[in-house]
């Protein structure tokens, strides 16, 4: 096997495990992030804002990346851009269902990171133990404080920062009682999540009307549609912009090029949603298969408004 096949075959190795290598890489930065995060950013005030402090640590920066998840996300802007002027764009045809289908796909591929974020952070453990020593719930703390000393309830809000008037070894204990909690509810979330992505999973290719392998062809078909818009659309950039410099520059009319309408960037920028009955695979391949028709009608129309005339002659 020669060079050029083995490189080939490593490239295609990771083109078809993108998704799992992109997920990969997303955990392991999650987890960077949330160690880096809890040992430079985090200090618990071990007083009463335990609670707060502890919890906004935990939930904003999965807020955060919930927020980029919309905002990174192309298919948001097609669905959203120019919505405000024209309404029926996020219901094309009346069909709310096509607008709830694309926010729940966006919701569902936005949450993804947010989760990993919380579901480590719980795992460590340091955020909920700060928070929840804070929560002076009465029924919590004498939980938290049962064969405990007498100073326990008024210190409990202090034992992450082991500053309390108690003996060593109870701080330690609730401490650990606390980092336990939250490991178990971590690996709850974890649990629920790989479960419903697999039920969801489960459902929707039990109502797909597409097999399998049409569905793996799709896929494929996206990407490298993808693939070559971004090469062709950088390709008629540089042709538009070497055509104006040079009309500037040499002082004559332009060249004709042949660029798609408003209205054309417009069909072709909508979220596509597969239908059974065309089988046309992305918002382009359906613009340009019905643009073909109304060709060929138009052509015919044409054809038989000359034979009428002749006749008429």
């Amino acid at each position: 096997m020669s060079t050029m096949d083995a490189l080939h075959k490593f490239v295609q190795f990771f083109t078809d495990k993108k998704s799992a290598i992109v997920y990969g890489f997303l955990a392991l930065i999650t987890v960077g992030g949330q160690q880096l995060f809890s040992l430079v950013a985090f200090k618990c005030p071990c007083s009463k804002q335990n609670l707060v402090y502890g919890f906004m640590f935990l939930f904003a920066p999965a807020l955060i990346l919930l927020i980029l998840g919309y905002f990174l996300d192309g298919r948001t802007w097609k669905l959203y851009t120019g919505c405000c002027l024209n309404p029926k764009k996020i219901f094309p045809n009346g069909n709310i269902y096509h607008c709830c289908f694309g926010f729940v796909h966006l919701t569902l591929n936005a949450f993804i990171v947010p989760v990993m974020w919380i579901s480590i952070a719980l795992l460590n453990g340091t955020f909920y133990a700060c928070a929840m020593s804070g929560w002076q719930n009465p029924e919590f703390v004498q939980l938290l404080c049962y064969n405990k000393s007498i100073n326990c309830p008024r210190d409990v809000f202090k034992v992450t920062c082991s500053n309390t008037s108690m003996p060593a070894l109870e701080s330690l204990e609730i401490t650990r009682v606390l980092q336990a909690q939250s490991q178990v509810i971590g690996w709850w979330l974890i649990t629920v999540s790989c479960v419903s992505s697999l039920l969801i999973t489960c459902y929707v290719n039990c109502r797909s009307k597409v097999s399998s392998l049409q569905m793996s062809f799709w896929r494929i078909y996206m990407g490298k549609e993808k693939e070559k818009f971004d090469q062709l659309a950088q390709e008629y950039a540089s042709k538009l912009a070497e055509r104006n410099l040079r009309s500037f520059f040499e002082n004559k009319d332009p060249e004709p090029l042949e660029l798609p309408d408003s209205k054309s960037w417009e069909e072709v920028s909508t979220l596509y949603t597969y239908n059974w009955n065309h089988q046309y695979y992305s918002t382009m391949h359906s613009f340009v298969e019905r643009h073909e028709k109304r060709n060929e009608t138009e052509g015919e129309e044409s054809i038989d408004n000359g034979d009428g005339e002749q006749n008429m002659v």
